[in-house]
């Protein structure tokens, strides 16, 4: 299968939530190529979502590039108002996500789906979190997090009448991810393990809704095997022989468990996410801290294909989904291999 990469974007970094650092001024220059693609897929691409289709028809709840597209157009929409924490625009976020749990057989964790932070005091803030109890007799003890935030960072002054920061990149892409995720799995009814899918609030404000999620979690003594958190994956790396980099790679064999069951180079290094420290900047580092287990970020943020970060310009339109659709179906083979593995192969080193 030939998977066609449409257009390289400038420059950006992983997630804001947990830094200290004045990311727009460090790591946020001017993007170089500027506006916005009309056209996001052409002849020979279309060709492509032709195979995917294929696939699709195949594997029930395989991903292509409208159905994430469409996803995407409704989390960035400015009805959702940037989706910052708390606000009415987040809580229609949470309704949508709540929606594809239950179309997907994707069960609520807890009593309900969404989860009241207890360490958030400007409001009421709530994560997301469903499930999918494991098939195995005795792997369904063992759970897998996959998980992304949803939130954003709301209204932002200046850039002419545009004043929404809808978010597409940081993190609509990784809450779509994970969406697509449920539906492929919910469908497939097959995984031994445990599935946990968590829509993280309060990236932005450092953290907090995964350091709430996990501290629950660890008060439930359950048996996290792994988190596997997505962030910012809507445009492609550029000149890279990978398509995704793994937060905090030196530290596990996630990225060798991950690529033997994609069988092929899906997932590579990144040295500025090792010199900027990504690791401790998304919400794996609460499950890390919690469990100690590996826990680690995906994304395909390389500092140089995209200049929108806390921006109003993160917009849909700037998205790469043929990228998007491809990395997605490529995942699943891995993901499904960590989750059926007879043993916990994914270990620290």
């Amino acid at each position: 299968m030939k998977y066609v990469i449409m257009i390289t974007l400038c420059f950006l970094v992983l997630s804001c939530g947990g830094a200290n650092i004045d990311q727009s001024t460090v790591l946020n220059p001017t993007n170089p190529i500027g506006g916005k693609r009309e056209a996001l897929i052409n002849t020979s691409e279309k060709e492509n979502i032709g195979e995917l289709a294929d696939l699709k028809s195949k594997i029930k709840g395989f991903s292509d590039p409208e159905d994430i597209e469409s996803m995407m157009t409704f989390l960035t929409s400015d009805e959702l108002q940037g989706r910052d924490t708390g606000s009415e625009g987040i809580a229609k976020a949470a309704d949508f996500i709540q929606n594809v749990f239950e179309e997907n057989n994707i069960e609520p964790y807890f009593e309900s789906y969404r989860d009241t932070l207890d360490n958030y005091s400007e409001g009421v803030a709530y994560n997301v979190v469903g499930y999918l109890p494991g098939k195995d007799p005795l792997l369904k003890k063992e759970v897998v997090i996959i998980g992304a935030h949803f939130d954003h960072i709301g209204l932002l002054g200046g850039d002419g009448d545009d004043n929404i920061a809808n978010g597409a990149n940081d993190n609509a892409s990784g809450t779509t991810t994970v969406l697509q995720f449920a539906k492929y799995f919910g469908n497939l009814k097959g995984n031994k393990r445990t599935i946990i899918f968590a829509l993280f609030t309060a990236e932005e404000k450092g953290l907090m809704g995964s350091k709430h999620l996990a501290d629950k979690l660890k008060d439930k003594n359950i048996d996290l095997y792994t988190m596997l958190n997505f962030e910012m994956v809507g445009v492609p790396m550029v000149n890279k022989n990978h398509s995704l980099y793994l937060t905090g790679y030196e530290l596990s064999n996630l990225a060798e468990v991950s690529n033997k069951y994609a069988k092929k180079n899906l997932v590579g290094f990144l040295p500025k996410a090792k010199e900027f420290n990504l690791f401790r900047r998304s919400d794996n580092a609460s499950f890390h801290d919690a469990f100690y287990v590996p826990s680690q970020t995906y994304s395909s943020f390389d500092f140089t294909n995209f200049g929108e970060y806390h921006k109003v310009g993160d917009e849909a339109s700037l998205m790469d989904y043929m990228f998007m659709a491809t990395i997605i179906n490529e995942t699943i083979p891995m993901l499904t291999g960590i989750i059926n593995s007879s043993i916990k192969e994914v270990k620290y080193n």
